[in-house]
């Protein structure tokens, strides 16, 4: 089992937080009295949150000891549980999931069940990478695919997410109203090796714990030069990283 590593997530901060940013300022009118932040990580997504909904009652939640440690210790003022959102219970006003969700499989059962934990008026707000065209995604697919490193029953158990019109589909039975909508970010990165820090985090995550210290290394290295070849050095020496993420609102 793959472990996450809240430092490294972090390496990364602003970039990661801006999605929830965006994602909150959507649903900025609402009043929630109860939140939960579904996959809080490190706590930043869930600061957002404390930030605009002053005199909620907020709970972070997340499967990673070391993630809800760091989040504890960052935001003393909030209150983080070790939880796993398949066994979610109870119902709140405000469901909120920033980055979380595409680590879930079973989606067609997943949203609705979580629509099912909101109180009458309650609100689902989701954010989860939608990337898979990017070349550096294509690229770390390529080299996974690669007999040489072992990697099939990984990159068999890694999760993703559906298509856009799927989750429209799946919306359409569950939510009374709902929105639907894509942003693509142009991260501007130090160079090609911080392509790789970036992913590192969470899309590189379960396959360098497969692969262990050195063979990890020798992983990274190929995915570097690799991608030398498809992101060009911009005039002011960084390289820039799209990154497509979908959004949805869904009320109950």
């Amino acid at each position: 089992m793959s472990t996450w590593n809240a430092a490294q997530y972090l390496k990364f901060k602003k970039e990661r937080t801006q999605p929830a940013l965006d994602l909150v300022m959507r649903i900025r009118h609402l009043s929630p009295q109860t939140i939960v932040d579904i996959g809080c990580g490190p706590g930043n997504s869930t600061s957002v949150l404390k930030s605009v909904f002053h005199n909620s009652n907020i709970l972070g939640i997340d499967n990673s000891q070391n993630m809800i440690d760091k989040a504890r210790k960052t935001y003393p003022d909030i209150q983080f549980e070790v939880h796993d959102v398949n066994s979610f219970e109870g119902r709140y006003d405000l469901l909120f999931s920033n980055a979380c969700l595409q680590w879930i499989p079973n989606h067609h059962t997943l949203i609705p069940a979580l629509m099912n934990n909101l109180n009458d008026g309650g609100t689902l707000a989701v954010q989860m990478p939608m990337n898979e065209e990017e070349p550096l995604y294509k690229i770390i697919k390529d080299i996974a695919s690669d007999p040489k490193w072992g990697l099939d029953e990984v990159m068999r158990q890694t999760n993703g997410t559906l298509k856009p019109l799927e989750y429209y589909n799946i919306l359409s039975g569950c939510a009374s109203s709902f929105d639907i909508w894509e942003i693509k970010y142009h991260y501007r990165l130090q160079d090609h090796e911080a392509l790789v820090e970036f992913v590192k985090g969470a899309r590189l995550r379960p396959y360098l714990d497969f692969l262990g210290n050195e063979k990890g290394k020798e992983f990274e290295k190929e995915v570097i030069e690799c991608s030398k070849v498809f992101y060009p050095v911009m005039s002011d020496g960084k390289v820039i990283l799209g990154f497509r993420r979908f959004f949805f609102t869904a009320n109950k």
